[in-house]
């Protein structure tokens, strides 16, 4: 490959034995994303390039480091490669920066200065983003999926179920499909366990088969649970079509959609249900695409310790399975954390690019962990990479990535460039305008609550009162035309049946079609709907 001047080294560094290890393992032939320039030491930056190829991007990647080293910015930086080149990003926004994306930056003498040190002609620039919301909180069109559609497997997953107690989830879910009673939102489910557990639904829980009233209960008290998460306004109508995230502007860039999540460190449960359901999703919908020359899209899933803390090892499977297939659709993974040991190890050792910032040893446990992340590396050229990693600057870190033909790339101690849209939250006025003016927000913004298994088993619950009054009503009424009967001296010993059932059926019917008993059901019907269906909300 013919060198430009930009990427010509100087002779007094081309000697450097850091830069002959380092710079040809980044010479790379197709489009690529700019990440910045090798330093030597400290002090000392080279010519050399520091590059990820897009081709690779799908291979997965982690951008690592402890707080305030510059890993929101790393996001930032790719996401904005990556909508340049026609790639549309997901990111989860958990501090509301990245809103930032939509923004041209602000220029100043600290970024023309790093700008200029990695040869970045910086250049204030807005990029196309979408805003989304989880949760029922923050800026942006609301984010909903069903629950028959997320399905007892991934559900079990997210509320830590045993196995046994995962079959049971699954019985409860073919349940409701044969009894037509529609999964839409996490109450649906409540009901549909609840009238199983109940007296009314004995019958039903027995016929069942493999489904115990105990392990019921314990799927209903993890319902409750996740719902005090926030989860159930994530489940419901309009149920959000992922293919949405993979969308193109007019100018042929990438379109990035945000999705904020405040107080996620209060509810870790939605974002792990979300992460799941939306990666399956894509999985199940998009083709095999094989090896292609940019992804279809890109994932950043910043605080990604919440992904993984007090997971089951079947949840854990279950990601790493996702991470390890998806690639073939053209989906590209990057996990965001303070340290690689928060990502279990079958899913780092698929995570292709490597963008390591500081960590810090001023603990027995941080000073494990930096020789854990040290070992993850390839050979690198530095006679102590565990030093280099602690002394890295702010906007600095260690970089490997996968090369064109697959092979990790040598580890380069990499100035970082500088994100060319604000490096901080946009106006929340222009958000929520840009929010309004989306095509999609006529689509998601409003809830639809149509009749599904809550209502119809409230119905249910006051038909069968209704004809339990009835018969009651009928029996007392049979009772009191027997006694009568048998008062009067002169009635005859043998009377036709047909005159009582007549004027019994007129007393049921008289009963039955009263305001007063109408009135009576219809509250009794409520209170005992409200007992079986009341949230669980404090």
């Amino acid at each position: 490959m013919t060198q430009t001047p930009e990427d010509a080294t100087p002779p007094s560094a081309a000697e450097d034995p850091v830069v002959q290890a380092v710079a040809p393992g980044y010479a790379f032939e197709g489009a690529v994303l700019e990440l910045g320039g090798l330093m030597l030491d400290a002090e000392t930056l080279s010519d050399v390039r520091i590059r990820i190829p897009l081709a690779m991007v799908n291979r997965h990647g982690l951008v690592a480091g402890a707080t305030g080293t510059g890993k929101t910015k790393t996001l930032q930086l790719l996401a904005e490669q990556l909508s340049a080149q026609g790639v549309p990003v997901f990111a989860a926004d958990i501090k509301g920066d990245l809103s930032g994306l939509a923004t041209p930056g602000e220029t100043g003498e600290k970024v023309t200065s790093r700008a200029a040190s990695v040869g970045q002609q910086w250049q204030a620039t807005g990029f196309p983003v979408e805003y989304y919301a989880l949760g029922g909180e923050g800026t942006g069109i609301p984010l909903r999926v069903t629950m028959s559609a997320f399905g007892p497997t991934l559900l079990s997953k997210v509320l830590g179920l045993n196995d046994t107690q995962e079959s049971s989830l699954g019985l409860v879910f073919h349940y409701a499909d044969r009894a037509g009673l529609p999964l839409l939102d996490l109450a649906d489910l409540r009901a549909v366990v609840g009238h199983l557990t109940s007296d009314e639904g004995k019958a039903d829980l027995k016929d069942l088969g493999g489904l115990s009233s105990s392990t019921a209960g314990v799927i209903l008290r993890e319902l409750i649970s996740f719902q005090d998460q926030g989860a159930d306004a994530f489940f419901g109508e309009p149920e959000f079509e992922s293919a949405d995230l993979l969308q193109t502007g007019a100018d042929g860039r990438g379109l990035i959609s945000l999705v904020e999540l405040p107080n996620l460190q209060d509810r870790p449960a939605v974002f792990s249900t979300f992460l799941m359901w939306l990666l399956a999703d894509l999985f199940h919908d998009l083709p095999e695409v094989g090896d292609i020359d940019k992804p279809k899209l890109v994932f950043f899933f910043d605080e990604a310790h919440l992904l993984f803390a007090d997971a089951s090892k079947d949840f854990l499977q279950q990601v790493a399975q996702t991470v390890r297939l998806i690639r073939s659709k053209g989906v590209g993974v990057f996990f965001v954390t303070q340290s690689p040991t928060d990502v279990p190890d079958e899913v780092l050792a698929q995570l292709g690019s490597r963008v390591q910032h500081q960590l810090r040893a001023h603990t027995p446990n941080d000073a494990k962990a930096l020789k854990a992340t040290v070992n993850t590396y390839p050979t690198s050229a530095y006679d102590d990479l565990g030093g280099v990693i602690t002394s890295l600057g702010i906007g600095e870190a260690v970089v490997t990535v996968m090369n064109e033909r697959g092979a990790p790339t040598p580890v380069a101690w990499t100035r970082l460039r500088a994100p060319e849209s604000l490096m901080g939250p946009s106006d929340p006025a222009t958000m929520q305008a840009a929010v309004e003016a989306s095509p999609r927000h006529a689509t998601y913004s409003e809830a639809v609550d149509r009749e599904s298994a809550r209502e119809k088993l409230a119905a249910r619950l006051e038909e069968g009162a209704r004809k339990r009054e009835a018969e009651q009503q009928a029996a007392e009424a049979a009772k009191a035309e027997k006694q009568a009967g048998r008062s009067r001296p002169d009635a005859p010993a043998r009377t036709s049946r047909r005159a009582p059932q007549q004027e019994e059926g007129g007393l049921v019917r008289d009963v039955v079609q009263s305001g007063a008993f109408k009135d009576f059901m219809r509250t009794a019907a409520r209170e005992i709907a409200r007992g079986m269906f009341k949230t669980g909300r404090r």
